[in-house]
């Protein structure tokens, strides 16, 4: 059996398949950052096989390599994996990175670079032990840290030291990150 795998995208003819990043103000899907309500977030990807097509409706995957950090837990840098913060956690923890570089992955559940890039990032941070990485998803509950850190485009990368910002990385470029990353080592 095969499937095919249609996406539907508002985006018009003009639209490349190869698309590295999402801009939010060109494509509109972006609506934690442009007030959009729930029914603006709502995807859908169509999976044919044969002549019968469903309809598959994504929710928030979770992985078991990710640690997802609450309000109430204690601020810690963790080296090795990925951890996902949120509004209230990101900054408390880079201060507890002291240090160390941190990288934040920008994200949306939506956005196909994104997810692209995830695994990639996951087996950066298995790689470099010395290096603090971060996720976050740009949705409304985390608004006001997206904004506050001028997410345009997502995936978007931030490298901070000594909890500034000193290098980004925007779109689905691996081979770019891991020269930001090697250059704030090096600085």
């Amino acid at each position: 059996m095969a499937l095919r795998l249609s996406v539907s995208s508002s985006h018009g003819p003009a639209s490349s398949p190869a698309i590295s990043t999402c801009r939010p103000a060109a494509c509109g899907r972006f609506p934690a950052l442009l007030g959009g309500g729930a029914a603006s977030q709502r995807r859908s990807l169509m999976v044919t096989s044969g002549s019968e097509t469903r309809a598959v409706i994504p929710v928030k995957s979770s992985s078991s390599d990710t640690a997802t950090v609450g309000a109430e837990a204690e601020a810690v840098a963790v080296t090795g994996k990925v951890t996902e913060v949120n509004k209230d956690t990101f900054w408390p923890i880079v201060k507890a990175a002291g240090e160390k570089i941190v990288v934040l992955d920008m994200y949306t559940q939506w956005c196909g670079p994104c997810k692209v890039m995830a695994p990639k990032f996951q087996e950066m941070s298995e790689k470099d032990q010395d290096v603090v990485f971060l996720k976050l998803d740009c949705n409304q509950d985390n608004k006001s840290l997206a904004k506050e850190l001028g997410i345009k485009v997502v995936p978007t990368f931030k490298i901070l030291k000594d909890g500034k910002v000193v290098k980004e990385v925007t779109g689905a470029k691996i081979d770019e990150l891991i020269q930001a990353i090697k250059t704030v080592k090096l600085s």
